[in-house]
């Protein structure tokens, strides 16, 4: 998960409609459900046991190869028939469908993590509380898609689309969404995913029915250099950035639609008494509107522009110039599922069957890339309220109570199955 996800619509508007709570319930009172609901909770010790295995198996970004493997196995294991991994690093396991079209519902968890290798991810246990980095965010997911996959085939559950359950690569950081962007255009099922849901660490309450948009840029501003005394009045790399810095610091933006920005890194320079050769920053900026966003980039590009001209201007360019180099570093595409769409609908209804809450949220997830092609599309939690914590911490956690966690599961494949056409 990219972002922390934020309420972004009043509690009056979360309601869902008779018709699909009609057919939720329907879902959710079949002896097949119920059926698949009681594999879960006698499952429920291999699922954790399943989860603890992939969390173990370290997964940094780009290099998610061994746990894809794994997972892969893991969905064989459960029955998938048809599991293979894609050239990007994806791993798709195909459930079929009864209407025998190309078309699938893809049900996804991301395989990576954000911590880099080396980083000790052996899993700590107390009681029913488990912490280790990356265990909720989003490994336990992989193994809960798993369990969905057996509960399926045990309960006789069949849905009138294909659902293809896949575990992603590159949804966090730098990763850049490169496995949900690789699957939705270049991928074997690139034209066929008629809808998306990503399973992810949050709250079953949660619906994430709106995509952050973000874009990320390294800006290195380089120059001739030379000695801090000897050569003093050169142009200056480091007066660049700063006269960048500070004018995008000051950027107004709308607090509706959210849009937001900020300076993550910088560095440059090779001693204290010397004009450095250069000086960069990574700057992140995210807005809920596609258009605010390209505004804000739009501003920051001018900014770093006119700070180079500004510096070129203002000291001497004998030895040369001031440039100015510009890297994307990454590209979230902003989109939205509107609150009346019908996976939108099961999912309140679900959760409203569930006896939670229904809390509708914007955030950047897998989700971001097919909300942007208009393909319906949600971020789904799959843990009780309040049983998970410390996201991205080398101390995160979830506690893996049985019931808290047995019932979040089934109110999310609830959804699921309504959305796939359960028969």
């Amino acid at each position: 998960m990219a972002c922390a996800a934020a309420p972004v619509i009043g509690k009056e508007a979360i309601e869902s409609s008779a018709a699909h709570d009609q057919a939720m319930r329907k879902v959710l009172d079949s002896g097949a459900y119920k059926k698949a609901l009681a594999l879960l909770d006698e499952q429920h010790g291999r699922i954790v046991d399943d989860g603890i295995a992939l969390t173990e198996i370290p997964a940094p970004p780009f290099k998610e190869a061994r746990r894809a493997e794994a997972f892969a196995q893991l969905l064989r294991d459960s029955g998938l028939k048809d599991v293979t991994i894609d050239e990007e690093g994806n791993v798709l396991g195909l459930r079929p469908g009864t209407t025998g079209d190309d078309k699938v519902v893809v049900v996804s968890a991301h395989m990576d993590t954000v911590f880099p290798e080396g980083t000790d991810v052996k899993v700590k246990r107390q009681g029913t509380r488990l912490a280790a980095p990356g265990i909720g965010d989003d490994t336990m997911s992989l193994a809960v898609l798993a369990g969905y996959v057996r509960a399926m085939d045990a309960a006789g559950i069949q849905t009138r689309d294909n659902i293809l359950f896949v575990g992603t690569v590159g949804e966090e950081g730098p990763g850049d969404l490169r496995g949900v962007r690789y699957l939705f255009t270049k991928g074997q099922y690139q034209g066929r995913i008629k809808a998306f849901f990503s399973v992810e660490s949050g709250s079953v309450a949660r619906v994430t029915h709106g995509g952050v948009g973000s874009k990320r840029y390294r800006a290195t501003f380089q120059g001739p250099g030379g000695h801090s005394f000897g050569a003093f009045g050169l142009v200056n790399p480091m007066y660049a950035l700063g006269q960048a810095a500070t004018a995008f610091s000051t950027m107004a933006v709308p607090a509706q639609p959210k849009t937001t920005y900020s300076i993550g890194r910088l560095g440059g320079g090779t001693s204290v008494n010397s004009i450095p050769v250069e000086a960069w920053m990574e700057v992140d900026m995210r807005s809920e509107d596609v258009e605010a966003l390209k505004r804000i980039e739009q501003r920051f590009l001018t900014i770093v522009k006119e700070a180079v001209a500004t510096e070129n201007f203002a000291r001497s360019t004998k030895e040369g110039e001031i440039k100015l180099k510009l890297d994307p570093i990454g590209d979230r595409p902003a989109g939205t599922t509107p609150v009346d769409s019908d996976i939108v609908q099961y999912a309140i209804s679900a959760i409203k069957a569930g006896g939670y809450e229904p809390e509708l949220n914007r955030s950047s997830t897998d989700s971001n890339l097919p909300m942007s092609l208009g393909v319906p599309a949600l971020t789904v939690g799959r843990m009780a309220p309040g049983k998970f914590g410390r996201a991205h911490a080398l101390d995160e956690w979830i506690d893996v109570e049985k019931a808290p966690m047995v019932k979040a599961m089934g109110t999310t494949l609830g959804t699921i199955l309504a959305t796939s056409g359960m028969q």
